[in-house]
This record gives C-alpha cells, sequence and structure tokens, in this order.
C-alpha cells in the first residue's frame, strides 16, 4: 500500500548546509506518522516522477540560499524547464514528467524550502541552518496533520 502523503527531500550531507533536506526526512521518519512516507535523494531525477503515483499530496524539501529565513513555503504547478534535460532537475519539472506520462495532473505539491547558509564540501551544518530547520519541522508537524 502506498501512503498518500510523501515527504521527499534531497541534498547533499557532506555539503555543509546541503544537509538539511535529508536531515529534515530522517527527523520526520523517526515519527513514524501513519500515511506518510518519506524519501531521500542527492538531486531530484526524472525516475522520481513515479514516487508521486498514487500520492494525495507531495512535500519537497530543500536547502536554499534565496529562502527567506528560517524557510519559505510554496505551493508548485508541473513546469517544463531547462532542468529535465541535466542531472539535477528541479520539483516543477519533476512534475512535468509525472504530467507527461500520465496524462494528468500531479498530485498538490508544496515546496519547503529551508533557508542554508554554508554549502562548502566538508562543512558542517550552520547553527543557522539547525534553527532554520527546527522552524521547518514544527510547520511540517502541522502541514501533516492537516
Amino acid at each position: 500500500m502506498i501512503a498518500p502523503t510523501l515527504v521527499f527531500g534531497w541534498g547533499n550531507p557532506s555539503r555543509g548546509d546541503d544537509a538539511l533536506g535529508p536531515l529534515f526526512i530522517d527527523r520526520i521518519a523517526a515519527m513514524r506518522l501513519p500515511g506518510v512516507e518519506c524519501l531521500t535523494d542527492f538531486q531530484l531525477q526524472v525516475e522520481h516522477a513515479l514516487d508521486l503515483e498514487n500520492r494525495r499530496r507531495v512535500l519537497f524539501v530543500d536547502a536554499s540560499l534565496d529562502a527567506a529565513p528560517p524557510f519559505t513555503v510554496k505551493l508548485l504547478a508541473a513546469v517544463r524547464d531547462a532542468s529535465f534535460t541535466t542531472h539535477a532537475m528541479t520539483p516543477e519539472a519533476v512534475m512535468q514528467v509525472y504530467v507527461e506520462l500520465h496524462d494528468e495532473a500531479p498530485p498538490p505539491c508544496t515546496l519547503l524550502a529551508i533557508r542554508g547558509e554554508r554549502f562548502e564540501l566538508g562543512e558542517e551544518v550552520s547553527s543557522a541552518a539547525a534553527s532554520h530547520l527546527d522552524a521547518a519541522l514544527a510547520w511540517a508537524r502541522t502541514w501533516l496533520a492537516g
């Protein structure tokens, strides 16, 4: 049975605050919430469109230099962009692949972009990013309960 809610975080745990997506997933998975499946990867790829199948909703989670602290939340729409030809896709491009595969809209998708500060190889997660992660987790508890 496929869980109705997918929480999908991505990032590189070896690159400082880029670890925010996987760390978020670790913390949500530890809650063992019914009806919630957690998935993590280093980056989004075309194959991830299949992970949207049979879902009621999806929360994409990533670190971001552009997000206002502590995080931003945005409803997403499927969009064909240049990222579908790269090794790192946007959530919107993954959603567009879903549309092209199924000839229907994907489930509602939301992006939780957690503000990161440092992304250098070998760095630890910054104290500011750790605080932003805590705030994002508090928001997500409400979102997941809704």
